[in-house]
């Protein structure tokens, strides 16, 4: 059983200065974009994240301040990555709670406009973890019988990601092959925003934390409308606030 892809997937990891969507940044990134015909192409590069890298990150991925020193920031490879994954599905380990938020939060920064729209979003550990809880290295070994050299490089990474999903589909027939299929399975498709402060019920964002907990987002601004400029003005991850402005100014057109 095969992967069945209506358009192709690009697999990310990212290796970051830290794990703080709003101040961490990319060090290191590696994308695989399975095309629908199977084929696969490949490409990394290291970042100067323009602030130091800890000690602690560095232990983990093995990147120092010396070797990305006189790499590029991220915005001057932004529009570089971004036509790379154009049109594709995005894939990747732990991707949807880490790596794509924080490369959006990077496109943002950077100013270029990248939205996640009508794409795919698959995360090969949340169909492992509901199957079997492990780590890379184990689903790596569990699902493909090989030993993962060169763990915590992002290329390295990716490439296993790729692997796992395919032989995820072939063990776990009630995955589906298709994208849809599978983040159905997974339950994905209520998200709304990277950080998950709002999620989607009923068809209607609501949030997903604090005092207003269960709410409906745009019934909450129409009574506070100075919420949304606390959170605006809050440490929320710049995603956050993108969904936050687009709810409030659908809401506004609405009283039009």
């Amino acid at each position: 059983m095969k992967l069945e892809l209506k358009r192709p997937i690009a697999f990310i990891d990212l290796e970051t200065t830290g794990t703080n969507l709003a101040v961490d940044r990319i060090v290191e990134i590696a994308m695989v974009k399975v095309g629908i015909d199977g084929s696969r192409h490949t490409k990394r590069r290291l970042i100067n994240p323009l602030m130091p890298i800890p000690k602690s990150s560095s232990d983990i991925h093995g990147i120092t301040d010396e070797m990305v020193k006189d790499a590029p920031s991220f915005k001057q490879v932004a529009n570089e990555i971004k036509q790379f994954i154009d049109q594709c599905d995005l894939g990747g380990y732990n991707s949807n709670r880490f790596d794509i938020p924080m490369l959006v939060e990077e496109f943002l920064r950077s100013g270029l406009e990248f939205s996640i729209d009508g794409r795919k979003l698959i995360d090969v550990q949340r169909v492992f973890h509901m199957m079997e809880q492990r780590t890379l290295s184990a689903a790596y070994k569990f699902y493909c019988q090989k030993t993962l050299e060169g763990a915590h490089g992002a290329e390295a990474d990716a490439a296993a990601t790729a692997e796992i999903l395919e032989a995820q589909i072939e063990r776990y027939p009630e995955i589906g092959v298709t994208l849809e299929s599978i983040c159905s399975f997974c339950g994905e498709e209520d998200m709304v925003d990277f950080a998950r402060r709002f999620v989607r019920v009923d068809c209607k964002e609501v949030f997903n934390f604090g005092k207003h907990k269960g709410r409906c987002v745009e019934d909450v601004l129409k009574a506070e409308p100075q919420y949304y400029d606390w959170m605006m003005k809050g440490d929320f991850p710049l995603h956050t606030k993108q969904k936050l402005t687009e709810i409030m100014k659908r809401s506004l057109l609405k009283k039009v």
